[in-house]
Order: C-alpha cells, then sequence, then structure tokens
C-alpha cells in the first residue's frame, strides 16, 4: 500500500516542479511580449503613467521595463537583465529581452518531455560559446578616427529611437561629446566616463537643430551680485573652492557670555577680519572668477566685487569636478593652501546668460576640455526627456567602438548567421543536448523575425527567404532592412552593431534563461497579516499534495 502513495508523491513533487517551470516561462514571455513592438526603426511607442503621475512616451526597452510594477519574481528577473544590458553597453535593451524569452519559450517543450534542466542549461552555455566564436568570425574592425564611419554605425544603432527623424543631429552630439571627454590610458585604450564628464542640461523652447555640444561646461546659477560682478570674462583665471567663505558658526549650540560692551565689538571685528584674510589669500592670486560649493558671505562678496572678481556660491559637486576637468583648475579645500598651479586658465570665455526665465552660466572654449555639457533645445519636458534618453544610447554606443572597435551586421543579419552555423554544428553533438541545443539555434531567429513583424511584411516569406540565403552560408551580411522590411545586403545598407553590443545581449539573455530555468520552486518570504486581535497563530505543515492543493491519494 506504501509503496504507490510514494510513487504518486514522486510524480507530484515533480510536476510541482513542471508547473512552477511553466508559470516562469509564462512570465518571462509576457515581460518580452510587452516590449516585442519596439524593436526595429519601425516600431511602435509606449506611452507609460509614471510613480509621480507624469507621461513618459518611448520606444525604449529600458525606460518602459522601469516604469513597470510586476509581482512574479521571474518577471522581475527579466526587467532586471534590460537594466544590466544598459549598464554594461547602453543599447540592446529589447533584443535582450525579446532573446531570453524565446530562449525560455523553446525550452518550455522540453521540460514538459521531463528533460532535466541542467541538461537544457549545458546545451545553452555550449551554443553561447559558439555563437560568440561566430560573432568573432564575422566581426569587422573599423579605424576609431574616420568619423564617417563611426558617425554611420552610431546612426544605425539608434536608427530605431524616436530622434532618427532629426537626421544626423544625435549621432554627431553623441561623437562630439564622448571624443571630447576620452582619456588615453596607454597601451591604445582610452578611458570614456559618460555618467562623470558629460551633463545633458535640457532646456525647453527653441528648436531640436539649436542643440549643441559645449567646449566646456555650464550650470543653471548667476553671479551672486549680479550689479556688482561681471557677467562677461574672456580667458578667466578660475579659482574652485570647497570650503566657505563667511564666519564659522558653532557646530551646535554655542553660547558666549560677554561682560563689557566692546569686547562685543572685539568678536565682530573678528569675525570680519577672519573673512577678509581669506580674501586677501584668494585675491593674491589676482582671479577673474571665485567658484565654491559653500556658501560665501555678504562681505566676502563685498571684498570680491570691490577688487573687480565675480563669484558663484552653493555649486553641486558633481558641476565643481567637470569645471575642474574642463579648464584645468584643481579644486581646493583650504585658501591658504592655494598654489598658482590650482588656478584654471584653460578657459577662454566665461558668460552668464539667460535662456528662458533662468540664468546660466557658461565656461566654454576651453583649450582642452576633459569634461563637457550637451545643451538640448526642444519644444517640449516629454520630448526632451526622450532625446535624452536617446542620445545616452548614442554616447554609449560611441563610447563602445571607441573601447572595442569591431562591428558585426545588423537588422537580424548576426542573429541568422549565428543560427545557421548552430544548426549545422548540432549535427556534430552526441547524445540528449543535441535538440536543446537545436532549439536555442532557432531561438536566434526571434529577432529577425520581430524586425519582419513590426515591418509589416509577410513573416513567413521573408524568414523562408532569409533561412535559404543564410544556410548556403553565401553571405554573412544579408538580413532585413527595417525600414522597408525588404531583404538587403547590411553593409550596402550601411546597418551595423557594435560588437559588445551583440556579445552582451547574447550573454546576458542565454545566462539569464539558464538562471530562471534552474528554478523549481518559489517559496514566499513574506509574512501573511493577522487580524487585528487574533492571537499567535500555529504554525500548519503543507503536505506535497495541498502545495498545488490536489489530494495524494485519489478518494
Amino acid at each position: 500500500m506504501h509503496a504507490p502513495v510514494l510513487v504518486l508523491n514522486d510524480s507530484l513533487k515533480r510536476e510541482s516542479g513542471t508547473k512552477v517551470h511553466h508559470n516562469n516561462i509564462q512570465a518571462s514571455k509576457a515581460v518580452a511580449d510587452i516590449i516585442r513592438t519596439t524593436l526595429g526603426p519601425r516600431s511602435m511607442l509606449k506611452m507609460l503613467l509614471d510613480a509621480g503621475g507624469g507621461i513618459v512616451v518611448t520606444n525604449d526597452g529600458n525606460a518602459i521595463l522601469r516604469e513597470l510594477d510586476v509581482a512574479h519574481p521571474a518577471a522581475k528577473s527579466m526587467i532586471e537583465l534590460s537594466r544590466t544590458q544598459d549598464e554594461e553597453v547602453g543599447d540592446g535593451t529589447t533584443s535582450v529581452i525579446v532573446l531570453a524569452g524565446e530562449m525560455l519559450h523553446v525550452a518550455e517543450a522540453f521540460i514538459e518531455k521531463s528533460y532535466h534542466p541542467t541538461v537544457i542549461c549545458r546545451a545553452y552555455i555550449k551554443a553561447l560559446e559558439d555563437s560568440i566564436a561566430v560573432l568573432d568570425k564575422i566581426a569587422m574592425t573599423i579605424d576609431v578616427n574616420d568619423r564617417a564611419t563611426v558617425l554611420g554605425l552610431v546612426k544605425s544603432c539608434i536608427g530605431t529611437k524616436f530622434t532618427s527623424q532629426f537626421g544626423d543631429l544625435i549621432a554627431d552630439l553623441a561623437i562630439d561629446a564622448t571624443t571630447t571627454i576620452g582619456v588615453d590610458l596607454g597601451q591604445g585604450l582610452r578611458e570614456v566616463d559618460i555618467k562623470k564628464y558629460i551633463k545633458v542640461e535640457k532646456v525647453p523652447g527653441g528648436q531640436l537643430e539649436d542643440s549643441k555640444v559645449l567646449t566646456g561646461v555650464m550650470f543653471n546659477k548667476d553671479v551672486v551680485a549680479p550689479g556688482k560682478m561681471k557677467r562677461k570674462i574672456v580667458n578667466p583665471r578660475i579659482i574652485l573652492l570647497d570650503c566657505p567663505l563667511e564666519y564659522k558658526k558653532g557646530e551646535n549650540q554655542t553660547n558666549a557670555e560677554l561682560v563689557r560692551e566692546e569686547d562685543w565689538e572685539v568678536l565682530l571685528k573678528l569675525e570680519e577680519e577672519y573673512i577678509e584674510n581669506i580674501c586677501v589669500q584668494i585675491l593674491k592670486f589676482k582671479p577673474d572668477l571665485v567658484i565654491t560649493e559653500k556658501g560665501l558671505s555678504d562681505l566676502a562678496c563685498h571684498y570680491f566685487s570691490k577688487a573687480g572678481v565675480s563669484a558663484i556660491r552653493r555649486l553641486r559637486k558633481t558641476d565643481n569636478n567637470r569645471i575642474a576637468k574642463a579648464c584645468g583648475a584643481v579644486i581646493v579645500n583650504r585658501p591658504d593652501e592655494l598654489q598658482e598651479s590650482d588656478i584654471g586658465t584653460g578657459a577662454g570665455l566665461f558668460e552668464v546668460k539667460k535662456i528662458g526665465d533662468d540664468f546660466f552660466a557658461f565656461i566654454v572654449d576651453c583649450k582642452e576640455p576633459k569634461a563637457c555639457t550637451v545643451l538640448l533645445r526642444g519644444p517640449s519636458k516629454d520630448l526632451l526627456n526622450e532625446v535624452e534618453r536617446n542620445l545616452q544610447d548614442a554616447m554609449s554606443v560611441a563610447r563602445n567602438i571607441i573601447k572595442n572597435p569591431k562591428l558585426v551586421p545588423g537588422g537580424g543579419a548576426t542573429e541568422l548567421t549565428v543560427s545557421a552555423t548552430l544548426k549545422q554544428n548540432s549535427a556534430t553533438i552526441e547524445g540528449i543536448e543535441k535538440w536543446p541545443y537545436e532549439a536555442a539555434a532557432i531561438a536566434f531567429e526571434a529577432i529577425p523575425r520581430t524586425l519582419a513583424q513590426n515591418c509589416g511584411v509577410n513573416v513567413i516569406r521573408t524568414m523562408t527567404a532569409l533561412q535559404g540565403k543564410h544556410a548556403n552560408g553565401e553571405n554573412a551580411w544579408t538580413g532585413i532592412d527595417g525600414n522597408s522590411g525588404a531583404i538587403a545586403d547590411m553593409k550596402e545598407s550601411k546597418i551595423w552593431d557594435a560588437y559588445n553590443v551583440k556579445a552582451q545581449t547574447f550573454k546576458t539573455a542565454i545566462e539569464a534563461a539558464c538562471m530562471l530555468l534552474r528554478i523549481d520552486d518559489i517559496v514566499s518570504g513574506i509574512k501573511k497579516k493577522q487580524a487585528p486581535g487574533a492571537g499567535p497563530s500555529k504554525p500548519t505543515i503543507e503536505t506535497e499534495g495541498d502545495a498545488d492543493n490536489e489530494q495524494i491519494l485519489p478518494d
């Protein structure tokens, strides 16, 4: 009597595992389906309501998924993929989700046939290694200094974005900004830190064509005393400080008891002398512009304006770092430690301009700026936000090319080549792993298939023609022209992708699919809320049967 119960238990347990796999795969496919329509140049836009009640109009995969509020842990994990992709390479956020979703979709059939997930994962990892080898084979190295080629690449990478309708504008801005801040590390390596040294300043108003990359920086500040201080200085000597130019206040409540009235005057005099002393130390170096991150008292303001020096106070730390990089100054913590070498003389012009209702300070025409500001103009805030998102992607692509100057074909050609090669390789694989390996090869076709769907062409006919062309291995660069849906040579159409982006997409998607396949149980660690007044509940011990609401023994 006991034996069959054990057998039943065993089969139930397996079903519980299969059920979890099925739920995970469904959740991942749901996430992939949300952004599937945003892949390619003819993609749809999504309108999202964000937490603050504002709207976001975008077709950037990461921006869409960031706003989603999902409860299923597998779906959360998928959304995380897109963020990883965005931080690593800045592009391919949609492709990675579509590919991961497809990898899980083709695995479902094997799970139902009682394949062990580890076998499927082993085949997937083998497929990943082979696909990266194919990428290395078809990649094409380019010259980073050839601006036309880099421009073509950045344009084709952001051709799927909303701003592609504005021509070369965004691509030009991205290349100018990234080449400005590139730092040579020697041995042919270049460091490009987009987050730290490129600031995107969005100012509503004007036309999008007025957007430009400044040879220096700008920030939303005016001089301390507008009437007395100069708002335009040519070739300024700039001092950057990280200390307050006002009398130090006590850390906590400070009481000073004065017996004589003269002592009060002595105290005031001490304060004034302290500030005067600091100002004298600064003015000794004959600066034209003093910028501090902290406060600046009225008295210090008076001394500076008397000496014809402009001053700006309470600047952000990040802005101060960018100014230092742009004009060659060093941020000083104590005025008495100032040296001639700390003064920035690299800027050609300091000017305060009024744009719209706000005053902006410009430090431009720098000799060799290692930081810059991209000024974006446009009719509305929503449009500017979308332009900024696209610009970030474009700058990431430009950075990837500077770091690793290799190209692979776009338009689904890479995925088709990888798919065809893996199908051929599957004949050499022995044992049970052969089938999941072949399924992984078919999953790669999801990208060109989705591109064809979004173009509105006959998907089956297009895909069959493409598979035929790639099966002979005649031309690895044959793919889909995303605008017309026609089959074209990607080299002639100038539709390219950065090698880094493709390699990262494949790695992230396959490794994430393997991780989700290895999950066979989801245990909630969240406690259920008790009804008020109820005593401590007794722990209930669930059997496997209860877990699936099925009885272990039939009635």
